[in-house]
């Protein structure tokens, strides 16, 4: 009889595309993850990867084997749901793939309540770029996907993955103290022409929303330096090389010589959990959901200042006596693209 393990590690290479990439989804070292597909080709009297330029491949026997994989994964993820929901107390392994900035901003505190008030629930969380942490749900290799879009760059959300809003991520322009706009209450987007900018790379959710955005106000941006970590962009700021916009969460106190302006309209990302539509019911999933729109809220007097929140906010979590639903979907098209 084929191992389970050893069928998860295989389908793990084939959804994630090398044996590396396998083994931080599976919490595992690459050398576990080898040792399992090595083991799993001495049982089936076949090879499964093999070796193209500095990677590996799957073999058409290893394609076919996946692929059976990915059924029986999704038949054992039906049966846990249903004992875990039969217990009626999160339980068990729960994968979390989340962006940058949500990482650092949000999840350390919702990891510790999640821990502190199920103590049979195993949290395990890999920061993702929100394109490929969607589709990693989608694909079943993570059970919870924390991601963002932009009102002029959604996301899309594949056939049955659900979605619950956890709020709105606001967004400053961040200048050198000593700046034209430093004393100013807000500024409005056609008075940035001619700005030096620092922003995250090409590719990048936030990159191409800056792009286009000073565009459609008719500034050609100047783009002077890129980076991908917002401490560093921060940095760069406060040595007067340059202005950049930025969202609060995460984002952390500002230091000395950098100083936030508010841009009129207001940017804002909208953050939302992600989940299989067959993993629904479990407990954990619904305890996880909570602990993030609970903890949103409680970070909303800094993030989401305005008086007056977006409504499709949730006030009160909507896992509190209903099954999973979740607001309408994502857009059904657009750019993959990373972001933080």
């Amino acid at each position: 009889m084929l191992d389970l393990g050893r069928l998860r590690a295989l389908h793990a290479v084939w959804v994630h595309g090398s044996v590396a990439a396998a083994a931080v989804a599976l919490g595992y070292t690459p050398s576990a993850v080898s040792q399992q597909i090595t083991k799993l080709e001495r049982e089936t009297r076949t090879t499964l990867l093999e070796r193209r330029g500095r990677g590996v491949a799957l073999t058409e026997e290893g394609l076919h084997l996946a692929s059976t994989a990915r059924e029986l994964l999704a038949i054992v993820e039906r049966a846990e749901t249903v004992m875990e929901e039969r217990r009626g107390k999160p339980a068990g392994r729960l994968t979390v793939a989340a962006f940058a900035s949500a990482a650092r901003g949000l999840l350390p505190e919702v990891l510790a309540r999640l821990e502190r008030a199920h103590p049979g629930l195993d949290v395990r969380m890999t920061e993702v770029d929100p394109h490929l942490s969607i589709d990693l749900v989608a694909r079943g290799t993570t059970d919870l996907a924390i991601a963002h879009d932009w009102d002029i760059a959604p996301l899309p959300a594949p056939e049955g993955v659900e979605q619950a809003v956890i709020g709105d991520d606001l967004c400053d322009l961040l200048v050198p103290e000593g700046h034209r706009f430093a004393g100013r209450s807000a500024v409005r987007r056609e008075e940035l022409a001619g700005e030096r900018w620092i922003c995250q790379p090409p590719g990048t959710v936030c990159h191409d929303w800056l792009i286009r955005t000073l565009r459609t106000a008719g500034c050609e941006p100047d783009l002077v330096h890129q980076a991908e970590e917002n401490h560093t962009q921060v940095a760069l700021v406060a040595a007067g090389l340059g202005i950049a916009v930025m969202p609060r969460l995460g984002r952390g106190a500002l230091p000395a010589g950098v100083v936030a302006v508010s841009l009129d309209p207001v940017p804002r990302r909208r953050l939302y959990a992600l989940w299989r539509a067959r993993a629904a019911r479990r407990p954990a999933i619904g305890a996880a959901v909570t602990a993030l729109q609970e903890h949103f809220m409680r970070l909303d007097s800094t993030l989401a200042p305005d008086p007056s929140p977006p409504s499709a906010t949730p006030a009160v979590s909507p896992w509190a006596s209903s099954p999973v639903t979740g607001p309408a979907p994502f857009a059904a098209s657009a750019p993959d693209r990373p972001g933080t």
